[in-house]
């Protein structure tokens, strides 16, 4: 497929965002003479402490099941692929859909969903706990590396892509939206929120779009891979969806007793380019409808103008139910997911009632703290943990730390 906005070195689309108009950074700084300002963000990310960590956090599958099963870190570098491609065939900024790509997963907690589950009961009487809201609060404010500011002072359009990952977080009236509708925001955003405005009533840029519906893609597709490849689903089980049915008939039709690794291959990679170039077309079909004449037009529109059509959104809905059914809720996930949901709670429960119990960094000043701050201080030092050093720290304090095999 020749995508109609077209691939390669094609002029900047009129509704892209400029870097050479951002908004600029929290803390004013000198413009790179090299590097546009979404790239310099993304060198920033990329050198942080909290993406070198992505290496030893779960996705599905903890440390241990093998080293071939996906982490955070793997899913990132497969998201970043995917919003680049989807990018360039909208002549979008490259380096920003890219740097939204890195930095969408720095705040989740170990042991993926069941951690961020754990954490956010945990939290539940302190503001609770969102981890789109805890990436921005890496980026704002856990990363200490400068000497002159906290976080990473990334650009305006990389924090409002970041924040708004899911579209709006507020109505014209400012009440939240979505997930977090009759409730309030996140701590993590409404504590930015006093310090800078990053418009949370609007949709975010095509290129923070493009980065959300390519983290949907990929572990949509990918998830299904180390499913299969773990031996927990079996490929004559994913006829009961419809998308990847047609996909096996036309793998096997194309190629006759293909061994099985070959055969999964063909699966996900052809899952992928049918929901990428469907993107493309309905990307381009909403474009037109709307005919942005600029960003702003963009973050003004009613809908997301980056999106799977309609047909496509319901076969990604029938894929992500099936997965939830038969590999997140699978007997043997299940039962890791218990044994990692005790380990968390009993370190957060064990460093909320003593904080001495945290290295000297993270437990300064918490002395007279109120309850809330302690609470919050324990959660970003769990929040950052990996897989790996959760389970060390759950040995050093605990002589029942369960075995995840």
């Amino acid at each position: 497929m020749t995508a109609p906005l077209g691939y390669g070195a094609q002029p900047r689309a009129p509704f892209a965002t400029n870097p050479d108009k951002s908004h600029g950074r929290l803390f004013p700084e000198p413009e790179s003479p090299t590097r546009t300002p979404f790239q310099r963000d993304r060198d920033r990310i990329i050198h942080s402490t909290a993406f070198r960590r992505l290496k030893h956090k779960t996705q599905v599958f903890v440390y241990h099941e093998g080293d071939h099963f996906r982490t955070r870190l793997t899913h990132t570098i497969e998201v970043s692929q995917i919003a680049r491609s989807l990018a360039r065939a909208l002549r979008l900024d490259e380096d920003l859909a890219e740097c939204l790509a890195l930095a969408h997963d720095l705040g989740h907690t170990p042991f993926g969903h069941e951690g961020e589950d754990v954490m956010d009961a945990c939290m539940a009487p302190y503001g609770g706990f969102d981890h789109n809201a805890q990436s921005l609060r890496v980026v704002t404010s856990l990363e200490r590396r400068y000497a002159e500011f906290d976080g990473l002072n990334l650009s305006w359009e990389t924090l409002e892509g970041l924040v708004k990952h899911n579209g709006p977080l507020v109505g014209p009236d400012g009440a939240p939206l979505g997930k977090f509708a009759g409730s309030e925001l996140p701590f993590a955003i409404r504590a930015h929120s006093q310090r800078q405005d990053l418009r949370l009533d609007t949709w975010p840029s095509a290129e923070a779009q493009a980065a959300a519906i390519a983290d949907d893609i990929a572990y949509d597709a990918h998830d299904l891979d180390d499913g299969l490849r773990a031996g927990l689903l079996r490929i004559e089980q994913i006829r009961e969806v419809p998308f990847f049915a047609s996909i096996l008939d036309e793998v096997d039709a194309r190629y006759p007793n293909l061994e099985e690794p070959r055969r999964i291959h063909e699966i996900v990679r052809r899952s992928i380019t049918r929901m990428v170039e469907d993107v493309i077309r309905e990307a381009v079909t909403r474009i037109a409808a709307a005919a942005p004449a600029s960003v702003e037009d963009v973050r003004a529109a009613p809908g997301a103008l980056v999106a799977f059509s309609a047909e496509m959104a319901r076969a990604e809905g029938e894929v992500k139910a099936f997965l939830f059914a038969n590999l997140y809720r699978h007997p043997d996930v299940l039962a890791v997911r218990r044994k990692v949901s005790q380990v968390t709670r009993e370190l957060f429960e064990a460093y909320f009632a003593d904080p001495a119990l945290m290295p000297e960094e993270w437990r300064r000043g918490l002395e007279d703290a109120a309850t809330d701050r302690r609470a919050r201080r324990v959660c970003d030092f769990i929040a950052g943990m990996t897989d790996r050093f959760a389970m060390d720290e759950h040995r050093r304090l605990f002589d029942h730390t369960p075995d995840l095999g």
